[in-house]
């Protein structure tokens, strides 16, 4: 993803604050606000009580290293894979956790009329129990993709979350989703399958075996 800032939303505190108007929105609606009122197209996510807004778009390399991630499925036949679409995760009382948008997506069935419904209430957001796979390129962000969203990834309980981070140039697989208890900032993967890029990089069936030369760079 694009270099980023982050927006803290406010706490509470032992003495009263009026907070931001923007910081008093839910989450789908403050990100809603954040497009609009931006001087570039842009798609914020929400992860861990910030937004995350773009300040660049991607630069061509993360551009070509995600469409390259996204045709090895497309060949492999995987079903539902894609890239752009944005996941509302939530808490168990239903209250939105983050909205993010995955470099590559998975869906493990077909959406449903409910899964639309989900997007209409919640506009630009599906719900994130559709996911069976996400994948992240790192760019300038690599500590949102090595460390919040790799939590919150791990949190939802999203069966394989592939990293092919750019920066310590390896790719992770990494499996077996694991929330000790109920803060979803300590969840983790209990597995993570390294290789440096230029490796092949073996996912659990029914995923195909990545080639990450693509990815290498000088």
């Amino acid at each position: 993803m694009s270099t980023e800032c982050h927006i803290v939303l406010p706490v509470n505190t032992d003495r009263p604050v009026e907070p931001d108007l923007m910081a008093r929105m839910e989450p789908v609606r403050l990100l809603a606000a954040y497009e609009a009122i931006s001087p570039m197209p842009v798609r914020p996510e929400f992860i861990e009580g910030r937004a995350h807004v773009p300040q660049s778009p991607p630069d061509h390399r993360h551009s070509e290293a995600v469409m390259s991630l996204s045709l090895q499925f497309r060949s492999a036949a995987v079903p539902h894979a894609g890239t752009g679409n944005g996941y509302r995760f939530t808490d168990g009382t239903g209250t939105t956790t983050a909205l993010l948008i995955p470099d590559l997506h998975v869906n493990h069935r077909k959406m449903t009329s409910a899964d639309e419904s989900h997007f209409a209430t919640h506009p630009g957001w599906y719900p994130s129990d559709l996911l069976g796979l996400v994948g992240e390129v790192t760019s300038t962000n690599h500590e949102t993709d090595t460390g919040p969203k790799f939590r919150t990834y791990a949190a939802a309980g999203i069966p394989v979350y592939v990293l092919i981070n750019r920066r310590s140039k390896t790719a992770h697989c990494y499996t077996n989703p694991i929330l000790p208890g109920d803060d979803p900032t300590e969840a983790y993967y209990a597995n993570d399958t390294e290789v440096a890029l230029g490796a092949p990089l073996a996912l659990p069936a029914p995923y195909p075996t990545l080639d990450t030369a693509p990815f290498v760079t000088d």
